[in-house]
């Protein structure tokens, strides 16, 4: 496909990816300030770029060779030890971390909570987060309004309130401000990680950040479970009642109540900031391509009512599922997945041997000059063609079986939340308060999404 042309004045903001070999030194400071400047330009152009920089490494980009990683060969590749130790603290050993048959009976036991019937039935509390915050900006006044902030509070408010709903006593500020700490601090990779020191060998930064707030955090969340069990389901059963009632139809077996409250704070802390910065990246791209913004507008007036986008409506807004689609594209929330190999193997004929760390780098993927046309342009139209990208080339969310289980709770969110803002609001840049794409832990816009709001 056609290289971009376009000038760089024309396009999004884009990471300004390493043209020169990293020294460890280089790459480490990469790792604790940047994860995405330890990503080479050539990545977005060959398959496959290997090296060493402490212990070997390859960074894949061929969508056959990642359908054999995630798919063909997925025990042989399980999640690096680095992506455990940073997230074990928070989420224990479910879905999102645990391998193998832990992994598996877990998975089954909670593919029915994201039913498409569920998340419709949840789906009016994604409206109403979505209004509040709409309301939110008007109140504001006519300001600049830091947009990723008011995503963060408004996908929090709507995981809390699917997940603990009718739970009054439930301490949501508690649980927010400590998972918010840990990610924050727990995302700065750890030198001794990147060294491969074992695991016995103390990490202060992971010691500072699983001590009192994690504690709580957790206390907080099994003495709501175990109310919940005891208090049963009230109305619409919301995801803690489903997580309680799931069991393996294999074995039969249901989730304790430390694995109930482990995966849903995997669910909280996954489906919280992530889909926030879909959100976030979304609207910036609304306000740097007027004409798009304008089209999605025209879009909502024909189908939402009361200005507020309803579960039914989703399926009636292609274009506002594009535009979400092309922000995970241009800015996916998981820019670099990591895997370890465990058996010798073989990919775009090369090498891999036992204990090699093998990365999926899915911002460069998405920006790959093989793969995609214009790679760095803004184009939701691409969605809306009827020719699909290769799946493994579009990863914001996995594949293969651990593909991300609350994948369509996500867009469906997202769609909710995108529509009606933009049905009431036109979103304009603030001159001079361009993000920046940090990955630390997860893709954010550093210094915010400022933009102006203007009532439509």
């Amino acid at each position: 496909m056609p290289d971009t042309t376009l000038p760089q004045t024309a396009l999004p903001v884009r990471a300004d990816l390493v043209t020169k070999p990293m020294t460890l030194l280089q790459s480490l400071s990469a790792a604790r300030n940047n994860l995405l400047q330890i990503l080479p330009e050539i990545a977005t152009r060959q398959p496959m770029v290997s090296g060493k920089t402490g212990t070997r490494w390859h960074m894949v980009m061929d969508p056959p060779s990642i359908k054999r990683i995630v798919l063909e060969r997925l025990d042989d590749y399980p999640k690096s030890k680095v992506t455990k130790n940073l997230l074990r603290p928070a989420i224990g050993d479910s879905l999102f971390i645990a391998e193998g048959a832990h992994w598996r009976w877990q998975r089954r036991a909670a593919a029915p909570v994201f039913t498409h019937r569920n998340i419709m039935n949840l789906a009016p509390m994604m409206t109403g987060a979505a209004a509040r915050c709409a309301e939110r900006i008007e109140n504001a006044g006519p300001r600049a309004v830091n947009l990723f902030d008011e995503m963060v509070t408004t996908t929090f408010d709507v995981i809390s309130d699917v997940t603990f709903s009718g739970d009054e006593g439930f301490d949501r500020q508690s649980v927010h401000t400590a998972i918010d700490a840990y990610i924050d601090q727990a995302g700065r990779i750890s030198l001794f990680d990147v060294l491969g020191f074992p695991d016995w060998v103390p990490r202060p930064g992971r010691m500072i950040v699983g001590g009192t707030g994690l504690k709580d955090m957790k206390a907080i969340a099994d003495q709501t479970i175990e109310a919940r069990a005891k208090r049963g389901t009230e109305g619409v059963p919301d995801l803690l009642d489903l997580l309680l009632s799931g069991e393996d139809p294999e074995t039969k077996r249901s989730m304790t109540t430390s694995e109930v409250r482990d995966n849903l704070l995997a669910f909280i802390v996954a489906g919280h900031e992530t889909t926030a910065l879909a959100l976030s990246w979304a609207l910036y791209l609304c306000a740097f391509d007027q004409d798009v913004q304008d089209r999605a507008r025209a879009e909502l007036q024909g189908v939402i009512k009361d200005g507020v986008v309803r579960g039914e409506d989703v399926a009636q807004l292609p274009l506002i599922r594009a535009i979400v689609d092309e922000a995970l594209r241009l800015y996916p929330p998981a820019g670099i997945v990591s895997r370890t190999a465990q058996v010798a193997d073989e990919l775009c004929g090369r090498e891999i041997r036992p204990g090699d760390t093998v990365m999926i780098p899915i911002y460069a993927l998405h920006r790959h000059h093989m793969l995609w046309e214009e790679p760095d342009a803004f184009r939701p139209d691409r969605w809306l063609t009827g020719k699909k990208p290769d799946r493994y080339s579009y990863f914001p969310f996995g594949d293969g079986p651990r593909i991300c289980i609350g994948a369509s709770f996500a867009l469906t969110e997202a769609v909710i939340i995108l529509g009606t803002l933009l049905a009431r609001h036109k979103f304009t840049p603030v001159p001079g308060r361009t993000p920046e794409p940090v990955m630390i832990l997860t893709l954010r816009p550093d210094g915010g999404v400022w933009l102006e709001a203007e009532p439509v």
